[in-house]
């Protein structure tokens, strides 16, 4: 190229430099960019150059802080500013916006005096490309992937996108006309000028949308970016769907990775291009001193003979150091001679060469490079010139290794994952029956580690999981493989086994390991674990029966109680499918409407009368007959049904209460019990409901509670209570006793009565240490000003002794068994409201409550397939 026509910074710099002083608030300097119509700004103080804020460090700021427009930009903008010299190459300017991926940059001159700023658009205008351009179609350069969002996202949405994705753009759709809009840098640069961020998307974006067809040239795609002064454009089908965006970098680009498609043709047909196309030589020399890919040119000897600025920037060598030395000089020594020869052959015979190679830069660095090697020939002198372009592939290498790990291996506790364990599981399976040895499959479950996890956060969860895996991996061998399937789900494959006491030797190892406390966010906490075993041959031939048979195992291990193991049995599969088919039932109960209640009253000793009703349900399934609640009631909770037939129960109960009201039945109030997983989903709602259905006064209704509800948070379950309590319901704490019973929560909540537990009525009076209970828990009651409600009364001398010891609130058999609603007012005198001990309960049908320890029996045909845990396995449980 002639030296009179080389292009120059400071030839295409803007002079005009707009800067403000650091303190200068974001909306002032985002005005003053906006209004000279420039995409940047200079920070100064004094002649002092600060740093530079551009329209690209919009897409850094938090758009929902409001005092975001009154920060200065000082706190915003990039320091220190890249400059070059005003004598600096336009090609070198190009590569210097590459290397720091930056698209501004400062000219000085002089001892670093400021002159001006140079943006990528600068260059793109001097780049005089318009004949490639006319050659180059939209399909070839546009940006695909499009980030599309609606007018009802939030600017927020918009600048988390752009930033997210690094793109400099964002299409926006209108629901409700189909049209589109954009929204790029610029926009927000006006948001920022204007000092309104509340403004609806739609209003902000540019629209329509200005947009081209995709086979249209690419030239026509650069006149329509400068005809309306625009740096984006639409690119859209002959249907007219969007399919991306074209940008001023896009066509940038294009420009620098043309080249190797134009060299192996300008160089052949050298004197034709100098005679006919002036302009094609022209640009492929702009492209290869702008190319972002390394490109060397040597003669046939292998004598070096030109380089372009990414080759110094890739290799560290400078022009002087290379040309005219060998192209050997960049070797790593990691390929023998056979590659080389194998290259060479095939440069010989095709021309051409490409592939991945490990080069050396000058720091003595090896690396890997993606090389393409064209032999060009000159027909006039006969010479042969090889022209290699490269790139660094060191972070793709990287990527791809990443990438490999994360498709065989768990990325928080890098043990392999499923995909890797099953392809070692068939292996083994194959070895272990030619071998004719055991095969063993180990389900590990980490026991309540959902409470953990929720209680003490991700992060300690986290922490858990790693520790957990490194122990198991420390249980097994050399050759047995560990893996994470997923959450605290660990599998174990052990091979060569040869008897039952190998396999139960590493499980005995697997629980010393989880002896010793582990150590959470600094704090000691023990955690145990549950294993289900399978073992190949005798459980399974195929990888998954073993697998499945397994996971029946651990459950098994579960249903009996946690920190324990077992070996799966046939019997298994069977109690599973039992509570499977019980599962599937009791998900449309509700709606087939198999949930009936009734009701066992509380009533006053001294009196004889009623003084509050307790809610109970009962399951009548169609093909099983009753449901005891002390199996559908974990299930229900197990399947996330529980609070839907809760507030089923609630309803229900009320709009009763309510008709009991209007026959002018004086029984108090009618109690409900709710489970903790309702206490602790929006209970007080559904409350608000029933009363406003059944038109109950609240006074009328009562929450019975366990002492479940307060274990995770006693602070939150106080409000909660106080909340109920607001609306003029009580509440009553139920099955005291057999929970975490503390004292201090009882000081603290607002319970209004405390039921005694039936477990510890039943020894009462016989037993002296569960009569001696029974008064403490009266005392305290007493002293807290709490009513008391003695529950499971069955014979005179209970009641005897609860009326002496002054708990006059029974419940039981002794008085009445649960009936439903019709009934339960027959052997009540209609004067005094007096309930009568004589009458024939035999009439009255008893219902179950909703806990095992008040379910009467039923038949062993509807026992055994509910309960999964029918299955007597003790013997195979072993307890740690």
């Amino acid at each position: 190229m002639n030296q009179q026509k080389l292009i120059r910074a400071i030839d295409i710099v803007q002079k005009d430099i707009l800067w403000c002083d650091p303190k200068a608030s974001i909306n002032q300097a985002a005005t003053l960019v906006k209004e000279h119509q420039t995409s940047s700004i200079l920070i100064k103080q004094g002649e002092k150059v600060l740093g530079i804020w551009t329209e690209a460090d919009c897409t850094k700021l938090d758009f929902n802080q409001p005092e975001l427009f009154q920060q200065p930009i000082e706190r915003f903008m990039s320091s220190p500013v890249i400059s070059v010299d005003a004598n600096t190459s336009l090609q070198e300017v190009i590569l210097a916006f590459h290397r720091h991926k930056i698209r501004h940059l400062l000219v000085t001159e002089n001892d670093d005096k400021a002159i001006g700023i140079i943006s990528q658009s600068d260059v793109i205008k001097r780049q005089r490309i318009e004949h490639y351009l006319q050659l180059r179609k939209v399909k070839q350069s546009y940006n695909p992937r499009i980030h599309l969002l609606t007018e009802q996202d939030s600017l927020s949405d918009v600048v988390q996108a752009m930033a997210n994705n690094k793109h400099s753009s964002v299409i926006i759709q209108h629901t409700e006309t189909g049209d589109y809009g954009i929204i790029t840098e610029r926009d927000l640069l006006k948001v920022l000028a204007k000092g309104i961020n509340e403004k609806p998307l739609w209003d902000i974006a540019a629209s329509p949308l200005i947009s081209i067809n995709v086979e249209q040239s690419l030239l026509e795609g650069y006149l329509t970016l400068q005809r309306f002064r625009i740096r984006h454009l639409g690119v859209v089908n002959n249907q007219g769907k969007i399919l991306g965006v074209l940008s001023q970098q896009n066509i940038l680009s294009d420009i620098e990775h043309s080249y190797f498609q134009q060299l192996e043709e300008i160089i052949h047909e050298r004197d034709h291009a100098l005679n006919a196309s002036q302009k094609h030589l022209f640009l492929a020399q702009k492209v290869i001193e702008s190319s972002l890919d390394a490109i060397m040119i040597s003669d046939q000897s292998g004598t070096i003979i030109s380089v372009n600025p990414a080759f110094t920037s890739v290799t560290g060598y400078k022009p002087r150091e290379v040309i005219g030395g060998n192209a050997n000089i960049l070797n790593s020594g990691r390929h023998d001679q056979a590659f080389y020869q194998q290259m060479w052959g095939k440069l010989n015979t095709e021309g051409k060469w490409q592939g991945e190679i490990w080069n050396k830069r000058k720091n003595g660095e090896i690396f890997p490079e993606w090389l393409t090697i064209v032999k060009i020939g000159d027909d006039l002198n006969g010479e042969v010139f090889y022209t290699g372009i490269f790139s660094d592939i060191t972070e793709r290498k990287l990527n791809e290794a990443r990438i490999k790990s994360l498709a065989f291996y768990d990325e928080l506790t890098k043990l392999p994952n499923r995909r890797l364990f099953s392809d070692r599981l068939d292996i083994a399976i194959s070895t272990a029956h030619r071998n004719k040895q055991l095969a063993a499959i180990l389900f590990i479950d980490l026991d309540r580690f959902k409470q953990i996890n929720d209680t003490l956060g991700h992060d300690v969860g986290d922490e858990l999981l790693v520790s957990a895996a490194k122990r198991i991996s420390n249980s097994i061998k050399e050759g047995d493989t560990v893996s994470r399937f997923g959450g605290d789900e660990f599998v174990i494959l052990l091979t060569e086994m040869h008897c039952m006491e190998d396999i139960e030797g590493v499980i005995n190892r697997i629980y010393r390991q989880f002896n010793e406390a582990f150590y959470l966010d600094g704090k000691e906490t023990y955690v145990t674990c549950s294993i289900g075993a399978s073992i190949y041959p005798f459980n399974g031939t195929t990888a998954e029966e073993l697998l499945k048979q397994a996971d029946i195992a651990m459950y098994q291990t579960k249903q009996q109680g946690r920190n324990g193991y077992a070996f799966y049995q046939r019997q298994m599969h069977e109690s599973l499918n039992n509570k499977l088919q019980l599962q599937n039932k009791l998900r449309v109960a509700l709606k087939d409407e198999e949930f009936e209640l009734s009701y066992q009253p509380q009533i006053d000793s001294e009196s004889g009368k009623i003084v509050a009703v307790e809610t109970l349900l009962r399951w009548y399934q169609r093909e099983l007959g009753a449901i005891s609640p002390a199996d559908f009631i974990p299930l229900a909770e197990e399947l996330g049904i529980i609070v839907d037939i809760e507030r089923w129960v609630l309803t229900q109960a009320c709009i009763q209460r309510k008709t009991w009201l209007e026959q002018q039945q004086d029984i108090g109030r009618i109690a409900v019990n709710v489970s903790a997983i309702h206490f602790n989903n929006n209970l007080l709602q559904s409350i608000l409901s029933a009363l406003e259905i059944s038109e109950l006064p609240a006074k009328y209704l009562e929450i019975e509670v366990t002492e479940s509800c307060f274990i995770e948070n006693i602070d939150e379950a106080k409000q909660k209570l106080q909340e109920i309590k607001a609306l003029g319901v009580t509440v009553a704490l139920d099955d005291f006793g057999t929970g975490y019973s503390s004292l201090s929560y009882l000081t603290k909540l607002s319970i209004d009565t405390l039921k005694i537990d039936a477990s510890f009525i039943q020894k009462t009076p016989e037993n002296p240490r569960d009569c001696q209970l029974v008064k403490t828990i009266i005392n305290m009651a007493q002293s807290l000003s709490m009513n008391i409600v003695a529950e499971g009364v069955e014979n005179k001398a209970q009641q005897g002794f609860l009326s002496n010891n002054q708990c006059n609130t029974h419940q039981g058999y002794y008085y009445l068994r649960p009936t439903n609603a019709d009934h339960l007012f027959d052997t009540c005198d209609q004067q005094t409201g007096v309930i009568s001990l004589n009458a024939d309960s035999a009439k009255m049908q008893g219902f179950d409550k909703m806990r095992a320890k008040k379910s009467p029996q039923v038949d062993t045909q509807t026992k055994n397939a509910a309960n999964t845990n029918s299955m007597n396995i003790r013997p195979i449980i072993k307890e740690h």
